[in-house]
């Protein structure tokens, strides 16, 4: 607790209508921070960030507990918290990077096929842990708090694996951010589902993949030029500066706004009606969209709350159970594609390719990096205008093309041999093949970023109903970690001793799950979240290519007219039109 005097100010400066910045230069000079004062410094410090809080909370700007600027804007509020998906794209170069550096493998043991197959899936193992708990988390603490925490776990986790001194530590390290990349990943797509309008919703959500292509990059250069120092910091500098798009998350979502759909479904109608405004219409309450996304989210949240408690049982209920199958299996499939397994393990291919030499692999290595971004950029801009189905279905047919080209390229032109004292199989005395493997594996990350890559985390995100979605995104989420979890453990043992085999398991699945997204998958681009439930109510559980594109397409007469004037409908009041 504070003492008296120090709680009096606080409420005083907090409530006079004085600038920020004067409230702030009053409290520094009544708050004693000297080592005579009457107040602890620790605790003068607690007073100052705390208030500090109250005058930006209460500020002309933030009276609402968000930037209404930031928020108006559909592209910033819709993309920030992208960030959060960053973090994952961060780890995935923080161990590429260092596969094949010698500090690296002598400060751990020089660790073989195995245990560095169980070092990479130590994350995947968190993420799980993490995904799960946004079923909880996501629900209790609202969406925007959600991520902010998960920015913090990731700091945390950062600091562990760039002090380790074995693997033991960076293990644990792993995990813990794992934890942060499996709750960020969950709840990213959620949290900017629920606050974007339909006609850019997966522009916005598919941005969540373009920042893990980007924090793949962004940390593959920056272990690339920490290559070049002999020692520890050639990998602990680049484990240590992950930490920064984590703080800047969590500092930065502190002027979002929260969801208006969970804020709605906790009977804080207002609040949710101001920040709609604010996001999609201008700042005024009364604009069409507005009314008619606060309708439909009003109407739908008491229907869902008649259908029963919230709970893991209502994932069983009919309906519900088919779009838990889908959103669990397109992230299954997301995984057995190769893709992730292209990330992480890139280095070994190209060995297994014939490419020797560790610069020239690392510089190999980013070009495929580069191209994972920029062919990211299509799939953003279009993905509303080619829909979800078209672009899942030419991605995993030529994703299963081009990995079955390597794997033939492998098995006709390699060879067991030894690199690095390890028995791979590979490739000499081809440098066309060499160079057509190479090429097969760029076109397959740029097949793999243009489609599969974006749908994965925008389809999921959007086919749940309010009352389950938190935990429904969670265990989709948690699917795509248990897969890379066990991916990411058994591709390095795999490459050592089936070798190019390897490459046609992954294209046969690549080819499975074209069949199952033929035949399973319906069309959601362009709906809001709650048009989306006619979709489903169609059928077509197994002719989903049978459910036309305008089926759920509402305007605010069909929503709330039902057959009455519009006039007739209750009005959604504002809280000024309240007051």
């Amino acid at each position: 607790m504070y003492p008296p005097n120090v709680l009096s100010l606080l409420d005083f400066d907090a409530r006079s209508g004085a600038s920020w910045s004067l409230s702030i230069k009053l409290c520094m000079r009544r708050v004693p921070w000297g080592p005579k004062g009457s107040v602890p410094d620790a605790l003068a410090v607690r007073v100052f960030l705390n208030f500090c809080y109250k005058c930006f909370a209460l500020s002309p700007t933030m009276g609402k507990g968000y930037n209404a600027a930031i928020a108006s804007n559909p592209y910033i509020v819709g993309s920030f918290a992208c960030i959060g998906g960053g973090l994952f794209g961060l780890d995935i170069s923080s161990m590429s990077g260092v596969l094949s550096n010698d500090a690296y493998k002598n400060t751990f043991g020089n660790p073989g096929p195995n245990a560095q197959g169980a070092i990479v899936a130590a994350m995947p193992a968190g993420s799980f842990v993490g995904a799960l708990a946004v079923t909880k988390l996501g629900d209790k603490l609202g969406r925007k708090l959600t991520v902010i925490l998960s920015g913090w776990i990731w700091v945390i986790g950062s600091i562990l694996q760039c002090a380790a001194v074995n693997r033991g530590m960076l293990v644990v390290g792993r995990i813990i951010s794992g934890i942060a990349v499996g709750i960020a990943s969950a709840i990213v797509p959620l949290y900017q589902s629920e606050v974007t309008e339909p006609s850019i919703r997966g522009r916005l959500v598919s941005m969540q993949q373009w920042s893990i292509t980007w924090g793949i990059l962004l940390q593959y250069f920056v272990e690339f030029g920490c290559s070049y120092i002999n020692g520890t910091a050639s990998f602990r500098i680049p484990w240590g500066l992950q930490m920064i798009p984590a703080i800047i998350l969590s500092l930065g979502m502190m002027v979002f706004p929260e969801s208006p759909r969970w804020l709605v479904d906790h009977d804080r109608e207002s609040d949710a009606l101001e920040i709609l405004a604010d996001l999609h219409g201008h700042g005024d309450p009364n604009s069409e969209l507005v009314q008619l996304e606060i309708t439909e989210i009003k109407q739908q949240v008491t229907f869902e709350r008649t259908e029963g408690a919230k709970s893991y049982l209502d994932l069983l209920k009919p309906g519900i159970l088919r779009r838990v199958g889908l959103g669990a299996s397109l992230q299954m499939w997301s995984q057995l594609t190769g893709m992730n397994i292209m990330m992480y393990y890139i280095i070994y291919v190209f060995q297994g390719a014939g490419l020797t030499g560790r610069r020239g692999n690392l510089i190999a290595d980013s070009v495929q990096y580069v191209l994972n971004v920029a062919l990211t950029v299509p799939a953003i801009i279009y993905i509303d205008k080619w829909g979800r189905r078209p672009m899942l279905l030419v991605g995993t047919m030529l994703m299963g093309f081009w990995l079955m080209l390597v794997g033939g390229l492998q098995g006709r032109f390699g060879a067991w041999g030894e690199v690095d004292g390890s028995r791979v199989w590979v490739i000499t005395g081809h440098d066309a093949a060499t160079k057509a493997i190479i090429v097969c594996s760029y076109l397959f990350v740029c097949s793999f970023a243009i489609t599969m890559g974006p749908v994965s985390w925008t389809y999921p995100a959007e086919i749940f109903p309010m009352r389950v979605r938190s935990k429904a995104v969670s265990i989709s989420t948690a699917t795509n970690w248990v897969f890379n979890f066990a991916l990411a453990w058994a591709v390095p043992p795999g490459l050592s001793t089936i070798a190019y085999k390897t490459y046609f398991i992954f294209g046969t699945f690549n080819f499975a799950a074209f069949i199952h997204i033929l035949f399973c998958f319906p069309e959601t681009a362009g709906r809001s979240l709650e048009e989306i439930e006619e979709v489903f109510e169609q059928g077509h559980a197994f002719t989903a290519w049978r459910v036309r594109r305008d089926v759920g397409k509402k305007t605010l007469q069909d929503v709330v007219g039902k057959g009455k004037g519009i006039h007739e409908v209750e009005h959604v009041e504002s809280r000024d039109e309240k007051v």
